[in-house]
């Protein structure tokens, strides 16, 4: 079967939500974005569907609060997760963050990809670690984009792409590790061959609870 290419241009913003109870319907396939605060998380969606500002950017870490739901097209959305492990944010509000990603990843049925961005200069910091983990755990693929590589040189960009992709294998899940840079456009082409392939997954909801070992 011929795999479609989507036009990841005509993307708009649908909701904002501060927990999963406050999102649409779970059906059809979601792709979440997730990414420590000043990852590049805004960029990187500004820069896949070339729109300027459909995800807001700031030069101040964890302006994103909230679940951002976009459209690429019906039963098709990208989700952008509140960035995470920015220090000046209160100790109360970080933690009802982590309670929202950790329940999006753990009881959202329709995501069938993550995409984790981190500092290519500071990447598996713990909290990426953390949320590479949990995918891992409910069996769900990952692309890892390691973003602003264009402030490294290329050989610098490549030692650091291969000791994450060493530093991956202990997880021993579905991980792709990939170098990024919304500047340069680096990696673009891997992150949409990504996108298409898992909206080309069929709707219908896998039930696995069959071949899940008893407790």
């Amino acid at each position: 079967m011929t795999q479609k290419n989507f036009n990841y241009h005509k993307t708009h913003f649908v909701t904002s939500a501060p927990d999963i109870t406050h999102l649409p319907a779970d059906e059809g396939i979601e792709v979440a974005f997730a990414g420590r605060s000043n990852a590049g998380k805004s960029s990187a969606l500004n820069t896949l569907t070339n729109q300027k500002s459909l995800a807001r950017t700031s030069k101040t870490p964890g302006r994103t609060q909230l679940i951002n739901l976009f459209r690429v097209e019906d039963n098709l959305h990208l989700v952008d997760l509140p960035g995470y492990g920015y220090a000046e944010v209160p100790e109360e509000m970080k933690r009802k963050w982590q309670r929202a990603l950790g329940e999006y990843l753990q009881k959202r049925n329709c995501i069938k990809g993550l995409v984790v961005l981190m500092d290519i200069r500071h990447p598996l910091k713990e909290l990426d670690q953390q949320m590479v983990q949990w995918a891992v755990d409910v069996e769900l693929p990952v692309l890892i984009l390691l973003t602003k590589a264009d402030k490294l040189a290329s050989g610098a960009r490549k030692a650091q792409l291969n000791m994450v992709r060493e530093a991956i294998l202990p997880f021993q899940g579905d991980i792709q590790v990939e170098i990024f840079s919304s500047l340069k456009k680096i990696g673009i082409d891997k992150l949409r061959l990504k996108l298409d392939e898992w909206f080309n997954l069929p709707f219908e909801l896998e039930d696995d609870m069959a071949d899940a070992p008893e407790e």
